[in-house]
C-alpha cells in the first residue's frame, strides 16, 4: 500500500481490526460520524473528544482526519445551529472536509482497548473481563497442502489469526498422507498435468481459530497455498476462547497500602487529583478498573473481591454505597480514557509506519473539570 494511495477507510479497517464494531454496544453510535470513506487521508488527529477546540488544531495541522473515543455525534440531532457548540463543531468539519471516525465502547471491550491500557498503566497481572460479554466461538480449520508449502502455510495461518492458544503461537499439528487430484482440460494445476490422477505428498495442517479471524485465514491460506483450489475442513469446536468483556479485574505484583496505591494511580494515569471514597488505611492487592462511567459495576468489583475499584463519574450515593459494602473506591475521573490518544497513534504507525510522521496526539485538553 503507498502512501499517496490511502483513504480514510484504510485506517478505519486499521482501527476495526482492533476494536471490531460488532462488540460495541446496541445503544453507541460508532464508527463514521461525519465525511467520507474515501478521501485521501493527508494527516490524522487522534483525541478523546471533538470539540470546536480540536477542529481548530485539526485545521491548524493541516488533519483531514480525526480519530475520536467519544462520539461526536451520541444523540439524533434535530437541528444544525452553527449559534451552538455543536453546530459549530459540524459547520467547521464539514467547510474543512474534516472526516471524524469514533471508537467507543467497542474500543473498551476491544483485547488492548481503554480498559487493558488503564490495568496495564498500573501493573495488574492476570486480568480477566470485570464482566464477561460473551466467550468467543473457536473453529479447528484443517488444511491439506504439499510438504514444499507447508512452513510458508503454517506462517500464513499465524499472520491470520489462527494457531494462538494463551502465550504460544504458531500452534499447529501435522499428519502425513497422500493427496489425488485429476485437473480437468480447464485447470492450471501447480503439480500435474490435465486429465491426468495425480499423486502428491501432503501434509494435513490443523489450527484453532477465533471465529472472529476466520475471514482472514481464509485469505491467508488462498494467497499461500499453492494450489489453485485448496482443500481444506473447517469445524465448529466446543470449547471456548478468550472471554470478551466490559472492564478488567487482576491482582498487582505484590500488596500495597491503599494511600501509596492512590499516589501510584495519579502518577501512571497523569492525574494531579482523583477522589476517593471508603477505607484508605487498608492494603491493596486485588484491583477493579472500568473507565468511563462505571457506577452500575459496583457489585460486579465486589463479586470478585476486590480491594479497590478504580473509575470514572460516580454518584454521591453510589460511592457511599460501596464504602457501606466495603469497597474503596478510586473516581478518576471520565478523562482517564485519554490514555487511548498514544495508544491509537502507536497502532496505526504500527499498520503503516510510512505514515507516522503524519499522525498526531491532540494537544487539547478536553476535560471540562478544573480543580481549585
Amino acid at each position: 500500500m503507498k502512501e499517496q494511495t490511502l483513504k480514510h477507510a484504510d485506517f478505519f479497517q486499521i482501527m476495526d481490526s482492533w476494536a471490531p464494531a460488532n462488540l460495541a454496544y446496541h445503544w453507541d453510535n460508532i464508527g463514521l460520524q461525519t465525511g467520507r470513506f474515501h478521501d485521501t487521508t493527508s494527516r490524522i488527529l487522534v483525541t478523546l473528544d471533538v470539540t470546536e477546540e480540536v477542529v481548530d488544531e485539526a485545521v491548524e495541522k493541516e488533519a483531514n482526519l480525526i480519530i475520536a473515543h467519544h462520539p461526536l455525534l451520541f444523540q439524533p440531532l434535530k437541528q444544525i445551529n452553527v449559534d451552538h457548540p455543536k453546530g459549530r463543531v459540524l459547520q467547521k468539519l464539514l467547510k474543512n472536509d474534516i472526516t471524524v471516525f469514533a471508537a467507543h465502547t467497542n474500543l473498551d471491550i476491544a483485547e488492548g482497548g481503554v480498559n487493558d491500557l488503564l490495568s496495564d498503566a498500573i501493573g495488574l497481572k492476570n486480568k480477566e473481563p470485570l464482566e464477561v460479554l460473551e466467550q468467543e466461538s473457536l473453529l479447528k480449520v484443517v488444511v491439506f497442502v504439499p510438504d514444499s508449502h507447508v512452513q510458508e502455510l503454517r506462517e500464513a495461518l499465524h499472520e491470520g489469526g489462527a494457531g494462538q492458544i494463551g502465550d504460544y503461537s504458531h500452534c499447529t499439528f501435522q499428519t502425513a498422507g497422500q493427496g489425488t487430484f485429476r485437473p480437468s482440460e480447464e485447470a492450471n494445476p501447480y503439480i500435474g498435468k490435465q486429465n491426468k490422477l495425480t499423486y502428491v505428498e501432503e501434509k494435513k495442517l490443523e489450527a484453532v481459530v477465533p471465529k472472529s479471524n476466520l475471514a482472514k485465514v481464509m485469505e491467508a491460506i488462498h494467497s499461500a497455498h499453492p494450489y489453485e483450489e485448496p482443500a481444506y475442513d473447517m469445524y465448529p469446536l466446543e470449547n471456548k476462547g478468550s472471554s470478551i468483556g466490559i472492564g478488567r479485574f487482576g491482582v498487582l505484583e505484590q500488596s500495597v497500602p491503599m494511600k501509596e496505591f492512590v499516589e501510584k494511580v495519579k502518577e501512571h494515569l497523569d492525574m494531579s487529583t482523583v477522589r476517593v471514597s471508603g477505607n484508605i488505611e487498608k492494603n491493596v492487592k486485588r484491583v477493579a478498573v472500568l473507565g468511563g462511567s462505571g457506577e452500575k459495576y459496583v457489585r460486579h468489583a465486589l463479586r470478585k473481591k476486590a480491594d479497590v475499584y478504580i473509575t470514572g463519574d460516580m454518584t454521591f450515593h453510589a460511592a457511599q454505597d460501596a464504602e457501606q459494602l466495603g469497597l474503596t473506591v478510586i473516581d478518576a475521573g471520565h478523562y482517564i480514557e485519554k490514555i487511548m490518544k498514544a495508544a491509537a497513534r502507536n497502532r496505526l504507525i504500527q499498520e503503516i509506519p510510512a505514515f507516522q510522521s503524519k499522525i498526531y496526539v491532540s494537544e487539547v485538553n478536553t476535560d471540562p473539570f478544573i480543580f481549585v
